[in-house]
């Protein structure tokens, strides 16, 4: 791997997705903290304008709400078009949009399974195409794709998700290499259980996972947003999170599927 390219300590301009809750929203308040203008892209207009107002009064930063479902192609085609815009240049992306399904694939729909690959992978590919034309003609810009440390793995009741975020990952870190010397750089971030609402739309809300695996959505934030102004290729945020990732990687992929099968079983 290539040593890191720093990236610059704050950004003109940041387009976020997934901007209206969790992860995505406290990336928004830290950026919009340090100056940063914001392209907020979500599905929720009504929460997209509540923090663009909170945001621009706060910071008096500028503040766009760009509402889109990224898994209707249309809506981003809308989004791919502001991002590649030369004339008002994103110099930080974020893909952080994503959801997860939980449960036996047998027993899902299979129609929102193919929604979650499309928010969860080709938005993400769309959009990190769409970054990369603009960015490196100009010789800077800054990409930060979200993955998770459940993507280290085969995870047997949520493996889709899982699937897709493993996809992210790998993405995330070949780009960062073929970036090498350009100036523009891109940084996976790989978060474990962080206290937001996605546990609930994934359907583990309220479900046995102990306190000391949980991080908060600042806390991993801080840390990303750390990895990319150093222009790392990949952050695993939280303690136990980096611990859980160097077991991953060494421990037999068979131990590692039985432990990952009964950890979901007992969720």
């Amino acid at each position: 791997m290539t040593a890191a390219t720093a990236s610059p300590t704050t950004w003109s301009t940041a387009l976020v997705t997934g901007a209206s809750s969790g992860i995505g929203r406290e990336m928004c308040r830290q950026l919009a903290a340090a100056g940063t203008d914001l392209v907020l892209v979500a599905r929720d207009t009504d929460r997209l304008d509540a923090l663009a107002k909170e945001l621009g009064e706060a910071h008096g930063v500028t503040c766009e709400v760009l509402p889109a479902d990224l898994a209707d192609a249309a809506r981003l085609a809308v989004v791919e078009a502001r991002v590649a815009r030369a004339d008002r240049p994103v110099d930080l992306l974020v893909n952080n949009a994503g959801f997860g399904t939980y449960g036996k694939l047998a027993d899902l729909d299979v129609d929102e399974e193919e929604r979650e690959v499309a928010v969860n992978v080709l938005a993400v590919v769309r959009l990190t195409h769409a970054a990369l034309g603009p960015m490196l003609a100009r010789g800077r810009g800054t990409i930060v794709n979200v993955s998770s440390v459940a993507g280290l793995q085969a995870t047997p009741g949520n493996a889709t998700y899982g699937a897709s975020k493993a996809f992210v990952a790998l993405f995330s870190e070949a780009v960062h290499e073929e970036l090498a010397g350009t100036g523009v750089s891109l940084t996976a971030v790989l978060p474990g259980f962080t206290r937001t609402g996605f546990q609930e739309r994934a359907g583990i809300g309220g479900r046995n996972i102990p306190g000391p695996l949980w991080q908060s959505a600042e806390e991993c934030v801080t840390e990303a947003l750390a990895g990319a102004r150093a222009g790392k290729a990949w952050v695993v945020t939280g303690r136990l999170n980096k611990i859980a990732a160097f077991g991953a990687s060494t421990a037999p992929r068979g131990l590692r599927r039985l432990i990952a099968a009964r950890l979901a079983s007992r969720l």
